[in-house]
């Protein structure tokens, strides 16, 4: 007779005793502890490649879970653009860099009694570790809990993971662990033996460093470069599993031992590029049952013995297609960049169940907040497909290998859900905004490509539009077999593909009145949006819209519901499918729907999602339903708590208007997810959408050349000389009229992509295509570019009436530098009075011409005393967070309560707070991975992230941004300086200071002739084209310690870009401004006399608007 589980109060009816064995494992509930009260969260730091808004996201999980039990969460990290950073998410705040001098000061003054080491990804990891190993955490008495340091240690040293498998009998891949060159080649030649090897840094990001080498020459210069980035100068050399299959298994353990499995995730492609840049599917599509049990099996088998006492880790195995021959890769023992993905997938909220383990409860004592019923001991049960698909940036990198491999390249992710894999694959591909309706790819991939060398080329070398080349093979005849050969991708997905290409086939056979019911089932399930079958058929998108109902093929919405349907799932989070029952529900409340930003991107960023966040919170406080549409799954938009109800779609204008639609929305939100939704808002509007805050027509207006400039003659403001070109040949043209330098641009685009600066017309010429290029069809934009001018990025709010300036940030970089790309200050620094004065008093009238209801960002260029407007964008602009923190109010918030009818004044924000201490922010680079690409600031965005400086002296507040952004102002050293003419003048004065503050000058010739005939000591160094020791012999001896490098014309020429290129590899300073390089002296200074202090962002906000 089978009894009922008496174990667990909480066990459900259907659970029987012989099933629950886990629950014998301790019938005692544990308390959660109570000898700790002050936890302190170390963040990630700025948004880099291969460590992005995940990590806010689990961050701010964490902190809400453990404030939640009565614990003071204290946290410290670098980002502002973060929600994580928010004042109100924990207790005490630090806005600081990520080192462990700043670190223990902190720990000096809060005392806390533990450190949880796992939720800010590798950078708070390895924090964690410098913190150990320096003895500040037992000098402090503070505990790590969560993972021990010899957990972290046994899980991410390459060489003591590797003998602790084989100790449980696990199979590893053939491997060496190495510190020289000369140990790397005797690996290579008598433990494994062959190429390709696969080169792996330990304690790298992202796989950063590492690569595979097919020769010896490859892999004598990768195994260096390795050991260079290597914090510990290790790198594990390996064979190399190419084309074998990959998975990851998402694991939580607690201390009763107590493991779950929360997601298995299957690679699309092969071995041989890093999990972030692979296509990745879940739950796994193609292991057998047997296959999963082993892999469940050792996952809890690695995670008991590296030991991670509580909390989730990653897993990542590797198996031979072959012979079945199962190898674990590596193991995280942390909140993984894939626990996000796991956590969004199947509602299991992995970062707030860690935290919640790590002070002492067990996964049957925690409640599955979804169902209500069930605990977290239930391993999550998905009846559905999760597919995440990475976003990537090469357009901004000219010159950067755009091969996938085992390092990470990729900048956002998008992820899709439907019933089956080739509907969540489709729509997730759509969600990506590259110009994809689905598996038939951009325009160029619409028509069929025939030739055969480029399509077998095309899905041989993994790049991330190998997954378009794929639907060519089909195309061209090619069978499985030849494809499986050519790409080694299983079998099962080649056919999933073939499957799409043929509905394609078919839909391409007919034609809108002989599309019947079957064949509109079959493409809908198969996720063809009508957009797509309108193009595939010869017809329109609303008129396949409206055959589509009358055939009674309808858009439902399913419920994401953590255990396949069995118990009742209370948190509304939705997706859409065909051919099964509607979900949705519909409520008496008001409901505004808000639009985030799609995947992350360079130029569109977590400063959006944080404004939607913001939107959310703001408008539930309100008393309004929020319903929020984004398909990112990193971010804190797409948590299943942060708005009512949650879509996860793709944001195109059929999917939004079904929700919308089908929800019941009385109001929508474009202007806080950038420029995503704000492509969709006139649009929207045309279908009857009540797009709430400022009209798109304004919108469009600031877009509108001819329109902006009426508004601007209206109330008496200048711009730049600028003409509106409809050809290049136009544009040479209109280039005579207004003379160079001229800033060139394409309309309706962000984050500066296709904007150059040319001083003459063969730089025009040479460029012009291009710039065209980047948006086919709309004109290109010429603006007189004003050489040395100051910038200044002022936040605005307004309600229609009142408008308040939120704040001014002043540009470091004179002008030619995209404002997401500059230094900034706040409040203004070398800006006198009477033009600030000006600035507001333009800002007032643009703000009341453009019938701003929200948010507004304006630009503005100030040259010879004169104030000139760039831009206007009536829209949340990614200076928010930061200005928001600066001045201790949330913007965002009130901003989304102006749109729903309230105003300033019953707010309590109607007049401008200037801070009486200097906010500096600054940017984060991605050159160390797109070696070749050129290292510049440009109009062009090119930053990942950011982070803030704050002190009551401006110096310290830079020199703490530069810690923050790494590498830090040097103390001591030798300082190369090479600048353009123009610079000359302003170059003695920063070598003076340089001399007075104890560094040497290095130059060559040219500067150097000048600096010493100013009295400046110089030591020569060489050209890199007239002999050695040249400065790269010089960076690569580690004996140069700050470069100031301004580049003649727009691009820094081939041997200055080499300079540049070294000092990244190195990690040496770099200054590309002459005005970034007088801030460095001064900073040098300031740090060297005052040092520096720590202070939470409350008690800055508090001085600033004193509550």
């Amino acid at each position: 007779m089978r009894k009922k589980c008496t174990n667990l109060p909480n066990c459900p009816p259907f659970v029987l005793a012989w099933e629950c064995k886990k629950s014998t494992l301790s019938n005692k509930f544990m308390p959660k502890r109570t000898d700790i009260q002050t936890i302190l969260i170390i963040g990630s730091g700025p948004i880099v490649i291969g460590q992005a808004c995940e990590f806010d996201y689990s961050g701010t999980q964490a902190c809400k879970a453990l404030r939640e039990e009565g614990y003071k969460v204290v946290l410290v990290n670098s980002n502002p653009a973060t929600i994580m950073t928010d004042p109100e998410f924990a207790d005490v705040t630090y806005i600081e860099p990520l080192t462990v001098d700043a670190l223990e000061k902190i720990i000096d003054k809060e005392r806390p009694d533990a450190l949880l080491p796992t939720l800010g990804g590798q950078t708070g990891l390895n924090l964690s570790m410098d913190l150990h190993d320096a003895g500040i955490l037992k000098k402090y008495d503070v505990e790590m809990i969560g993972a021990k340091p010899e957990a972290i240690i046994k899980g991410e040293a390459r060489d003591i993971f590797k003998q602790a498998m084989l100790k449980i009998g696990l199979d590893v891949a053939k491997s060496e662990t190495v510190h020289t060159l000369a140990e790397a080649l005797d690996a290579a030649d008598n433990v494994i033996g062959e190429f390709p090897i696969i080169i792996r840094p330990s304690f790298t990001l992202g796989g950063s460093g590492g690569g595979i080498a097919y020769n010896r020459e490859e892999f004598e210069s990768m195994v260096l470069n390795g050991l260079e980035l290597s914090p510990t100068t290790e790198v594990l050399v390996e064979e190399c599993l190419l084309g074998w299959k990959e998975y990851e298994m998402e694991i939580m353990r607690d201390h009763k031992d107590q493991c779950v499995v929360i997601c298995s995730i299957e690679n699309f492609d092969p071995m041989g590029v890093h999990t972030g840049d692979s296509i990745t599917v879940a739950p796994a599509m193609t292991l057998t049952d047997k296959e999963y049990q082993l892999m469940r099996d050792a996952s809890f088998a690695c995670i008991r013995e590296v030991g991670v006492e509580t909390g989730g880790s990653n897993i990542q195995f590797s198996l031979n297609p072959k012979d079945g021959r199962m190898v674990v890769i590596e193991m995280n023992p942390r909140v993984s960049r894939s626990s996000a993905l796991a956590s969004k997938a199947t509602g299991f909220p992995i970062a707030k169940i860690a935290a919640k383990l790590a002070v002492g409860y067990s996964l049957d004592e925690l409640q599955n907040d979804i169902t209500r019923e069930t605990p977290a001991s239930f391993e999550p049960t998905i009846d559905y497909v999760v597919t995440k698909i990475p976003r990537f940036t090469f357009e901004k990198f000219p010159g950067a290998d755009t091969t996938l491999t085992s390092a990470m390249k990729s900048v956002g992710e998008a992820m899709a859900i439907g019933r089956t894999f080739k509907e969540s694959f489709q729509k997730a591909l759509r969600s990506l905004e590259i110009g994809a309706k689905g598996f038939v790819g951009p325009a160029k991939f619409e028509e069929k490509i025939t030739d055969l060398q480029a399509v077998r080329q095309g899905i041989s070398i993994p790049t991330c539009e190998r997954v378009f080349w794929l639907r060519h093979a089909f195309l061209n005849g090619m069978t499985d077999e030849e494809i499986f050969d050519l790409c080694a991708l299983d079998p099962w997905f080649i056919n999933q593909l073939r499957q799409l290409v043929e509905i394609e086939a078919d839909l391409r056979k007919s034609s809108l009145p002989k599309l019947d019911a079957e064949l509109m089932r079959t493409s809908k399930e198969a996720g063809f949006c009508d957009a797509l079958i309108a193009d595939l058929v010869n017809s329109n998108r609303q008129a396949v819209r409206k055959r589509r109902e009358k055939l009674g093929v309808l858009t439902n919405f399913r419920l994401v519901d953590t255990c396949a349907a069995e118990f009742e799932a209370f948190t509304p989070y939705y997706y859409s499918s065909y051919g099964s029952e509607n979900e949705i529900t519909k409520s008496d409340k008001k409901k505004i729907m808000i639009l985030g930003g799609g995947p992350n991107r360079i130029g569109q960023g977590i400063e959006f999602d944080y404004c939607c966040v913001h939107a959310s919170f703001a408008l539930r406080e309100a008393g309004y339903e929020t319903i929020m549409v984004n398909s990112n799954p990193e971010t804190v938009s797409t948590d299943y708590d942060t708005s009512d109800k949650l879509f996860f779609e793709p944001l195109t204008l059929e999917d939004v208007l079904e929700i919308y639609t089908q929800s019941g929305c009385d109001g929508v939100i474009v202007q806080f997810g950038g420029q995503t939704p704000l492509n969709l808002a006139t649009e929207l509007e045309a279908h009857g959408v009540n797009i709430i805050g400022t009209s798109p027509s304004m919108i469009d207006a600031a877009e509108d050349r001819d329109q902006f400039r009426d508004i601007l003659d209206r109330i008496d403001l200048k711009q730049p000389d600028n003409r509106i070109a409809k050809s290049q040949e136009h544009a040479y043209e209109l280039a005579g009229e207004i003379g160079f330098p001229i800033l060139l641009r394409p309309s309706f685009v962000l984050g500066g992509r296709g904007m150059f600066i040319v001083y003459d017309m063969n730089e025009m010429k040479h460029i012009i295509r291009e710039v065209f290029d980047v948006a086919p069809g709309k004109p290109v934009l010429l603006d007189k570019f004003l050489e040395d001018a100051y910038e200044l990025d002022v936040d605005c709010i307004s309600d229609g009436e009142t408008t308040v300036i939120g704040g001014m940030l002043q540009h470091v970089e004179f002008a030619g530098v995209h404002s997401g790309d500059a230094a900034m200050v706040m409040p203004p620094h070398t800006l006198s009075e009477a033009i600030l004065e000006k600035v507001r008093t333009a800002s007032y009238a643009l703000a009341k011409e453009l019938e701003v209801v929200g948010l507004m960002n304006v630009q503005y260029a100030i040259k010879d005393d004169e104030l000139y407007i760039i831009e206007v964008n009536p829209r949340a602009s990614r200076t928010v967070p930061f200005v928001s923190k600066a001045i201790g109010v949330p913007l965002a918030k009130l901003a989304a309560r102006i749109m729903a009818g309230e105003k300033l004044k019953d707010l309590g924000f109607t007049e401008e707070i200037i801070p009486p201490y200097w906010a500096v922010k600054e940017s984060v680079f991605p050159f160390n991975r797109f070696p070749g690409a050129p290292v510049m600031l440009s109009p062009e965005m090119r930053s990942t992230g950011e982070v803030m400086g704050l002190d009551k002296d401006l110096g310290v507040a830079f020199a703490k941004s530069q810690m923050a952004a790494k590498p830090a102002l040097p103390d001591s050293g030798d300082v190369f300086i090479s600048v353009k003419d123009y610079d000359k003048e302003s170059a003695v004065k920063i070598a003076r200071g340089l001399i007075e503050l104890g560094f040497g000058i290095l130059a060559t010739a040219g500067t150097e002739k000048l600096l010493k005939a100013n009295g400046i000591e110089v030591k020569h160094v060489c050209r890199l084209s007239e002999g050695r020791p040249n400065v790269i012999d010089l960076i690569k001896n580690n004996k140069v310690s700050l470069i100031i490098n301004t580049p003649q014309g727009t691009v820094p020429r081939q041997n200055e870009n080499e300079i540049r290129t070294e000092a990244v590899k190195h990690n040496i300073c770099i200054m590309t401004t002459i005005s970034a390089a007088s801030a460095a002296v001064d900073g040098i200074k300031s740090i060297r006399e005052k040092g520096y202090e720590i202070r939470s962002i409350q008690s800055y906000s508090q001085e600033a608007n004193p509550r």
